[in-house]
């Protein structure tokens, strides 16, 4: 009898041993299911709050002096590697503000619906990075060159966009 209920614990304990590993299998795929699906959505996302800015063509950036909030029109919006990126100049006090504190909000308005940003702003001194947003805009190449000391792009991070408009819901977006 105890022969029989020894080799039945082992049985038990060999069944949830191989069980958990298949359990283990099917959860790593969902995981890497998830992630893929997170990644595809970030970029999605990013686009999503890209288009809109661009529609818009002029937002609000908005941005703290020790205590004060300071806000100013915007127009600089670019995807490069899969991030997105503002564009200022380093003499401005925008940067300096920015560079104090790197929590900015953006808001801007198309007619119908607005967005709002709360984000960080993280600069980028590559050249490659400041030469794709100014061949983006060549308006400015007129007052800034990729290698210059003044250029400043910055790409954002910890975004999280709010699209509200008087007849739908909220809509949240994170990347």
């Amino acid at each position: 009898m105890k022969k029989v209920l020894l080799f039945c614990l082992l049985l038990l304990c060999l069944y949830s041993t191989v069980y958990a590993k298949k359990e283990n299998k099917q959860e790593n795929i969902k995981k890497d299911k998830i992630e893929l699906t997170e990644n595809k959505n970030k970029e999605n996302d990013m686009k999503t709050v890209y288009d809109f800015l661009k529609k818009c063509k002029t937002y609000y950036l908005a941005t703290v002096e020790n205590d004060q909030p300071r806000l100013r029109p915007f127009g600089t919006i670019d995807l490069f590697e899969n991030k997105l990126y503002i564009q200022t100049g380093k003499i401005k006090n925008v940067s300096k503000q920015i560079s104090q504190n790197p929590k900015i909000e953006i808001c801007a308005f198309d007619g119908n619906s607005w967005i709002r940003i709360e984000a960080k702003a993280i600069n980028d001194d590559r050249i490659q990075a400041k030469q794709h947003m100014l061949d983006n805009y060549p308006s400015l190449q007129k007052m800034y060159k990729a290698d210059d000391d003044n250029t400043q792009v910055l790409y954002l991070t910890d975004v999280t966009a709010t699209f509200y408009s008087f007849t739908q819901k909220p809509k949240v977006l994170k990347f």
